[in-house]
């Protein structure tokens, strides 16, 4: 495996727009977000979004939003990538989940990993790097120090993009020992992507394809000997030291969950916009005949669900705080108690999300509206299929809260 060297005659210390502002990249995402909707039903059949829509995030930035300055990115912090992933994904929800799940994990390795790794993953400065968190496949030392790996790691969200791939494997513990996770980073060189994707309830679109490695070799730097959801970060981390960013010292594990809420929120405003255009064309079944709009019923109904949505989104938005906040107090203070309160605002917010389109917007617009292709439809499709996400279905619904709970009440030896 050939490491990639930094680009000749490119200050990796200098992004391509030097003067670029957290305000100009998030108008960006507004801007392209209209755009994507007319294409959902050819990103569906792709299973990915387009080359050129690729083109213009490149050209945008989007992909340098969280890489550190010193690569080449632009180190703009968790509210304006979380607000870029919520405007893209109420354009697309496939397009938004299939980008938010390439570009988050930038945070992860220049939290977890130090400066002679970052130094040569990020050389590019455009960083696409799906992440899995169930262990997989095998990993074997070689003489060299390296490990080689093969299997297959499924729901790569971002893997047709990719520049590298965050897995876990299992490696032996010792005589006598259980095996232990191991975590890598994997360059695109190493791994090929499965054509297994698109035949899902929803975000079809979302290139949430299996990645296969053959007989990989992966430097051993490039591994650290634990699983992302066992990151300590109260000791302080190797980014915050490398960085003095605080961004670079809280927990992935929050921030994953950041993530989930800003792409629920997201679609359901995708949903509110759909829902306003039937409001305005459409009109009542039964007497008095008007326009939705004037209707009593579907302004309560359009009322409920706006309310739910903004509810979420001002949650979700104060949760951003409470993680940079905790963030900034610096090591030592992002305990797991906080981290775990972030993570239940969070999951209120997918819930409050899922309420608005499942309890008011998807049952009374109607059938026509809900046809196969229509955009209430897809909405409810890849909300429905996010509520089936391991991260969603099992760890916020049920062992966050648990955890939640034992951080509150430790047990008293």
């Amino acid at each position: 495996m050939t490491v990639t060297a930094n680009v000749p005659g490119h200050d990796m210390s200098l992004p391509p727009e030097p003067g670029l502002t957290p305000d100009d990249i998030l108008a960006r995402a507004e801007a392209i977000a209209p755009t994507l909707t007319a294409r959902q039903a050819e990103t569906e059949q792709r299973t990915f979004y387009a080359p050129d829509t690729h083109e213009a995030f490149r050209a945008a930035g989007f992909y340098r939003i969280l890489v550190p300055r010193r690569y080449g990115g632009y180190e703009f912090g968790v509210g304006t990538f979380m607000r870029v992933v919520m405007a893209l994904s109420r354009g697309c929800p496939s397009t938004g989940w299939m980008y938010c799940l390439g570009a988050a994990h930038a945070h992860a390795v220049a939290t977890l990993f130090g400066e002679r790794v970052q130094r040569e993953v990020f050389a590019d400065g455009d960083f696409i790097c799906p992440a899995t968190v169930a262990p997989s496949g095998t990993a074997e030392r070689a003489d060299d120090g390296q490990w080689v790996l093969n299997g297959v790691w499924n729901y790569c969200s971002g893997s047709p993009y990719a520049t590298h791939f965050v897995g876990h494997t299992l490696i032996p513990g010792g005589p006598g020992a259980d095996p232990r996770p191991m975590m890598f980073i994997a360059p695109s060189s190493e791994f090929r992507r499965l054509d297994d994707w698109g035949r899902q309830l929803g975000l079809r679109g979302s290139g949430s394809h299996s990645i296969a490695i053959e007989n990989g070799r992966i430097p051993g730097h490039w591994t650290l000997p634990m699983h992302m959801s066992e990151v300590d970060v109260l000791n302080g981390t190797p980014g915050l030291a490398l960085h003095g960013n605080p961004m670079y010292g809280g927990g992935p594990l929050s921030f994953m969950v950041l993530e989930d809420a800003a792409l629920a929120i997201g679609m359901a405003q995708g949903a509110l916009d759909a829902y306003e255009e039937l409001l305005r064309t459409k009109r009542t079944m039964f007497p008095p005949i008007a326009v939705r709009s004037e209707d009593p019923d579907f302004q309560f109904w359009y009322g409920e669900a706006a309310g739910l949505i903004a509810s979420a989104e001002a949650a979700f938005l104060n949760a951003i705080r409470q993680w940079d906040e905790a963030a900034a107090a610096g090591p030592g203070q992002f305990t797991p108690e906080r981290e775990l309160r972030i993570i239940t605002i969070c999951r209120e917010a997918v819930k409050q999300s899922w309420r608005a389109v499942e309890s008011h917007l998807f049952p009374t617009a109607g059938s026509s509206a809900v046809k196969e292709g229509e955009r209430m439809e897809r909405v409810w499709r890849d909300l429905s299929m996010q509520h089936s996400h391991a991260g969603i279905a099992v760890f916020l619904s049920a062992i966050a809260n648990r955890e939640y709970t034992k951080s509150r009440f430790p047990v008293v030896q």
